[in-house]
């Protein structure tokens, strides 16, 4: 039986075209309309009220700047801007993994990183529809969400940034695991839950509360669940088939090739591929190692046939992981662009 999670996606706004990527919809334009950063108040003008109310008439409508400076207010104005900009790009791809990639290898300076993350959100959705495993679901948060790392006690765990901000300050506890927060608010003890084989059936009522814990040390069930995502990931814009395997760590004499999840990541990677020693605090900061092959190897450039590709995550200096999704699509050694 298949389980309901994320509706906070927007899938079901969205239809799926016939080689199973989502194509836009008039009703998911609209949602951006919404937002509270759009949607007219009170004291808004009524150029504002009239621009709002014909968009959701017709979401593609076409929008003029001069449209736009009749608008009283500069925010309002700026906000437009940005969801139009966004809006262009769906509508020119004509879906949202389309969109996805326009915009991580073209970045537009218009679009806020959150739609982004948004897209990602609903295309992961998507990709593991009728999944029955939590763990996987989880797992899966670390492409759109950002996370906050505890490596204390020899574990790492992974917290939802956003919600563990909330509640630390709120002071509220809950859960079994504690995790201690350091950031520019007071210090407080946050308890929350980690997510395992005696609690995961929890996940599909809070799923959109964002507020489990993934205990992501290597032979965890929380590490094989993200190489699994992962092998998706790919699947679904490459259309290859991969298998990427957690390590405990990274030992090969003829390393051909790495792709940094993060920034950190990246950074560390590049350091170790060109013979220099990391710092042991930047050693420190690895959370994850995978070993990725593809069963098609005839897709690879030459010269790395053969050979595995590593795949690292790390958290930066003040304990978070930004996952890069994007990476995984932008950074492979295809024969081939995509």
């Amino acid at each position: 039986m298949t389980r309901s999670f994320w509706q906070s996606a927007g899938l079901h706004l969205l239809k799926r075209t016939g080689d199973g990527w989502l194509g836009v919809t008039p009703d998911f334009l609209r949602a951006y309309f919404t937002r509270p950063e759009v949607h007219p108040i009170e004291t808004s003008c009524a150029a504002e009220v009239q621009l709002f109310e014909e968009l959701m008439a017709d979401p593609a409508l076409p929008v003029g700047e001069d449209r736009l400076e009749r608008l009283a207010d500069p925010d309002a104005r700026d906000n437009y801007r940005a969801v139009l900009a966004f809006r262009a790009r769906l509508l020119e791809a004509g879906t949202v993994e389309g969109a996805y990639l326009a915009l991580v290898r073209a970045p537009d300076p218009r679009v806020p990183p959150v739609f982004l993350d948004q897209l990602v959100h609903v295309i992961l959705r998507n990709i593991l529809d009728g999944c029955r495993d939590p763990m996987r679901l989880r797992a899966a948060e670390l492409l759109f969400r950002e996370q906050t790392v505890s490596t204390e006690g020899g574990r790492i765990l992974l917290a939802d940034e956003e919600i563990l901000d909330l509640h630390a300050r709120a002071g509220t506890e809950t859960g079994l695991a504690q995790l201690l927060i350091e950031s520019a608010t007071p210090q407080r003890q946050v308890t929350l839950d980690v997510l395992g084989e005696d609690n995961k059936q929890l996940y599909w009522a809070r799923s959109d509360r964002f507020d489990m814990v993934l205990d992501l040390r290597f032979g965890e069930p929380g590490a094989d669940a993200l190489a699994r995502v992962i092998e998706a990931w790919i699947g679904h814009f490459m259309r290859q088939q991969v298998r990427v395997e957690p390590r405990p760590k990274l030992e090969d004499s003829d390393w051909r090739w790495h792709i940094g999840l993060d920034k950190e990541a990246n950074r560390i990677l590049n350091l170790m591929y060109d013979g220099k020693l990391p710092s042991p605090e930047d050693l420190a900061r690895i959370i994850g190692l995978y070993r990725m092959r593809f069963a098609d190897e005839s897709a690879l450039i030459e010269r790395v046939r053969g050979h595995p590709i590593y795949l690292a995550l790390a958290a930066t200096a003040d304990k978070r992981l930004r996952m890069k999704p994007q990476n995984l699509l932008l950074n492979l050694p295809l024969r081939s662009a995509m």
